[in-house]
């Protein structure tokens, strides 16, 4: 018994639902958003079936009824394709877009065009768009100014429709003229027809105002470009930044050591940090400033070349680790994107010997060979600082800095187990 009274409840709220589910978008508030979309579109096709009704009319002033309703039929046709010209106008996919999306109640709005068409396809899209908004409008539109007070005066039974029902029974006497039916009848389906005119719209409108392939493939390749750039810059601050804090770090933990008894140490160290601290903060202000720039990829990445290594080498000395470079000659030669990266390359390599070997003695090897430059970096691995097979953030730079000028790069320990060894080669006719 109980059993039975659940399911008959839980019926009775499943259709419940259904019916509000229904009613909501029969004459919920994205159905009345739709029914002002359609009206619009009636009010847009108002001066293409006027201009229509007037040429018509001129060619043949007298005319009888049935003449002038062809008249009206041939308007309408006519107006059709007047729409689609107009809607070729670059301009019209962006106001039609902006309009769908506030009123269409899209599954999508994003997608929808914001700006105006850069294509023929995009204007054949939204040529047949607008075609289907003012046809569509023009009978929501139309059914809504003449069926609307006709369900009225139905409903309320005024005057004058007794003869309408006169002449309903006089045509259909096996069905009953009921005003108040047969007007109820009439807003149903002014009500219905905008809902499935709206919802056609809604659905067709991503299709017809959204993007077409070739502007799919251009935003993605915008967003690529976009991307590769935030990256470009993420590898500028952490090699940059980072270095500069591994070593502020490590000279300021010595100068704290060795404070009380080597004081003229810890001046020289502190002296390195403000150095160092320097050079990082006249970094991060070019980086930044390319991100205020509207087009960083055309502004260009500024940074330190080649021909600051010395630099990097002396605040590397400073730091406590010694290095053993052999640079080649011809270096301040080299093309800027490539002597850029390279001095980044050698600045991650210093700086991940400064933070995991510590005061550890590297060599450093910068030659041209074969038409391309050669970098190769190496320390010695303490016990306690075993070898990371798949490294951090600083060896995918090296890689990526690397790949970007069509070069390589590996990095690893040797075969004892005892060195850690960065080898990286890049074309000297690398662009970025």
């Amino acid at each position: 018994m109980i059993t039975g009274v659940n399911g008959r409840l839980r019926r009775t709220a499943e259709v419940s639902g259904r019916l509000r589910r229904t009613a909501g978008a029969a004459v919920g508030r994205r159905a009345r958003l739709r029914w002002v979309h359609l009206v619009l579109g009636g009010a847009l096709l108002m001066p293409y079936w006027m201009l229509s009704v007037v040429l018509f009319g001129a060619l043949n002033p007298d005319q009888s009824p049935a003449r002038k309703l062809l008249l009206y039929v041939l308007s309408l046709l006519t107006s059709v394709p007047m729409a689609a010209v107009t809607a070729l106008v670059p301009v019209v996919r962006g106001l039609e877009g902006a309009t769908a999306r506030a009123l269409c109640s899209v599954a999508r709005p994003e997608e929808l065009a914001t700006g105006p068409a850069r294509s023929w396809a995009a204007r054949w899209r939204t040529a047949l768009w607008y075609v289907l908004h003012v046809v569509f409008g023009g009978v929501v539109a139309g059914m809504t100014l003449a069926g609307t007070p006709f369900a009225v005066v139905l409903i309320l039974g005024f005057s004058g429709t007794e003869e309408f029902v006169r002449m309903w029974e006089r045509h259909l006497p096996s069905v009953p003229a009921l005003g108040p039916v047969l007007g109820l009848g009439v807003l149903l389906l002014i009500v219905g027809t905008n809902a499935v005119c709206g919802a056609l719209l809604a659905r067709w409108a991503p299709a017809l105002l959204g993007p077409t392939p070739e502007e799919r493939v251009a935003a993605a390749e915008r967003r690529a470009t976009v991307l590769a750039q935030r990256n470009r810059l993420a590898r500028e601050l952490h090699d940059s930044v980072g270095h500069a804090l591994s070593a502020v770090g490590i000279q300021a933990s010595a100068a704290a050591r060795v404070l009380r008894s080597n004081p003229d140490f810890a001046a020289e160290a502190l002296a390195a940090i403000e150095e160092t601290a320097r050079a990082a903060v006249a970094e991060l202000d070019a980086v930044l400033g390319l991100l205020r720039e509207e087009d960083p990829e055309a502004a260009g990445l500024a940074g330190p070349t080649l021909a600051g290594l010395d630099d990097l080498l002396r605040q590397l000395g400073r730091a406590g680790v010694v290095v053993d470079a052999e640079l080649a000659p011809g270096l301040a030669g080299l093309p800027e994107p490539v002597s850029r990266e390279a001095y980044r390359i050698v600045q991650e390599g210093l700086t991940n010997v400064l933070r995991h070997a510590g005061f550890a003695r590297a060599g450093l090897r910068v030659g041209l060979a074969d038409g391309r430059l050669e970098i190769e970096l190496a320390n010695p691995l303490g016990a306690a600082r075993p070898s990371r097979p798949g490294g951090g953030r600083g060896l995918r730079g090296i890689r990526e800095r690397a790949a970007a000028l069509h070069g390589g790069s590996t990095a690893g320990p040797d075969e004892d187990g005892t060195t850690w060894r960065l080898a990286v080669w890049l074309p000297v006719g690398g662009t970025t």
